[in-house]
């Protein structure tokens, strides 16, 4: 019969998995209090790292219909409840294990598909959305700028009476390499998941639509 603390338990877990964006689950063993402390704190307040009972996290797992490997929870586990973004997330991982071999990254869960610890580095090595959106934006300005600079010079012409030349405005080479890497990583992220970050690939389309219109 369940008592009361393990029902709390169950349902703490249980929330974790169903609020959370990607699930990490890892081995922890040897690992001291102060370096567990120092993992907590790299990977930011929206996350939360747990030490946890396989038992109890496997029928909280079943509770929130999440599909987990059972093998993933052998040995002292402790899971990664990524709330924030799972890129940032997987990066403050991926560095505190090198950094400190102990930690094991056994998988997880992302965009609700079962992903390896091979998959959680391929994640690890893309770029924030904040970093993939601030190029396109810096390319698209610089992109805006040669544009004005071109309809001027054609205006000015005018005004003098000269035959206007056939101008055309083309994207500049930084809106078509940032468009290009944002394509990339997606393809990437489909081996983690569908789309890690669909409003990335489709500003980065629009951008360059728009550009070359």
């Amino acid at each position: 019969m369940a008592t009361p603390e393990k029902t709390a338990a169950v349902a703490e877990i249980v929330e974790d998995f169903r609020t959370a964006n990607a699930t990490v689950l890892t081995e922890y063993r040897g690992l001291s209090v102060g370096l567990m402390k120092q993992l907590r704190r790299s990977l930011g307040t929206k996350n939360k790292y747990s030490v946890v009972k396989n038992t109890l996290t496997k029928l909280a797992a079943k509770e929130a219909g999440v599909d987990l490997d059972p093998s993933l929870l052998a040995g002292p586990s402790a899971v990664a409840f990524i709330k924030g973004d799972p890129i940032d997330a997987a990066k403050a991982l991926r560095d505190f294990s090198k950094e400190n071999p102990l930690l094991v990254i056994k998988g997880g869960i992302f965009e609700g598909k079962a992903v390896t610890t091979a998959e959680i580095m391929q994640l690890a090595n893309l770029e924030s959305r904040e970093v993939l959106l601030a190029k396109i934006a810096g390319a698209m300005k610089g992109s805006i700028a040669k544009a004005a600079r071109v309809f001027d010079a054609l205006r000015i012409k005018m005004e003098a009476g000269a035959p206007a030349p056939v101008a055309e405005v083309k994207a500049e080479a930084p809106v078509a390499e940032a468009a290009t890497e944002v394509a990339s990583q997606a393809k990437v992220e489909e081996v983690v998941a569908q789309e890690a970050a669909p409003e990335v690939v489709a500003e980065a389309a629009n951008a360059a639509e728009s550009t070359e219109n």
